[in-house]
């Protein structure tokens, strides 16, 4: 007899979802705590927060489509809460420019994109047709959001630093690819567990080049600091020979 049954193993993975995806929404706290102190959010950008809360809000209605797809539906209502939050605080300290534009880009999503989504499916598609065609758009946005980091890898190798690629949102966003992806996978939902294949992948790809560029911009930096001490002891006999010809 098998210690676990499909049923058990497709809520212990969709808890543990639940749970390591509510620690990447927190993720952002401090940003928007600097935000609050500084009473602007001048140097920060709105983008991810418009692309997360349309994401959750994309994955609410797909989820409201299916049957018994409560775990699914717990994360991204918290989701959406927590993404309007970060937005509200964003719009409050941005400067005309970014308030602007940040609501051009929520009513672009989530008024517009969203709006389309549920229109077309409602009015064109009946029963499990609808939910495929969410499931699938779904699908499709979850790999653009996964392929996203792409640019920032690519930083990276550039540069060779991880300034911009912090290793425990790195190990957090892959902890939630392979919990949603073993969820998916045993409730057969393949809209679900194929895109966080990738995700999973590329998280991977992020946290092995984090050890192999985290000691790079210090090893360059003590380089350049070995260079610099033959001049310092040149500036020090320097300092020296001055002394002696103020004395003489």
């Amino acid at each position: 007899m098998a210690l676990f049954s499909v049923e058990h193993l497709a809520f212990i993975f969709g808890l543990l979802g639940n749970v390591v995806s509510f620690l990447v929404f927190l993720a952002p706290m401090p940003t928007f705590h600097t935000i609050y102190k500084k009473k602007s959010s001048e140097g920060f950008q709105a983008l991810p927060y418009s692309v997360a809360f349309f994401s959750a809000s994309l994955l609410l209605y797909y989820a409201f489509l299916k049957t018994g797809a409560y775990m699914i539906i717990t994360i991204n209502g918290i989701g959406c809460v927590i993404e309007t939050g970060y937005l509200l605080m964003y719009i409050i300290y941005a400067p005309k420019k970014s308030k602007i534009f940040t609501m051009c880009l929520i009513f672009l999503f989530n008024v517009g994109g969203l709006g389309a989504v549920v229109a077309v499916s409602v009015l064109a598609f009946h029963g499990p047709k609808r939910v495929s065609l969410v499931g699938w758009i779904c699908c499709i946005f979850n790999l653009a959001v996964f392929a996203a980091p792409f640019s920032i890898m690519r930083r990276v190798i550039k540069t060779k630093s991880v300034e911009y690629m912090p290793f425990t949102l790195s190990l957090f966003l892959t902890l939630c690819a392979t919990m949603w992806f073993f969820y998916g996978f045993f409730v057969n939902d393949y809209y679900i567990a194929f895109p966080n294949i990738l995700g999973f992948l590329f998280g991977i790809a992020q946290m092995i080049l984090y050890f192999i560029y985290k000691n790079a911009k210090k090893e360059g930096e003590s380089k350049f600091e070995l260079e610099l001490e033959p001049n310092k002891d040149i500036e020090k006999n320097m300092n020296l020979e001055e002394t002696k010809d103020q004395h003489v």
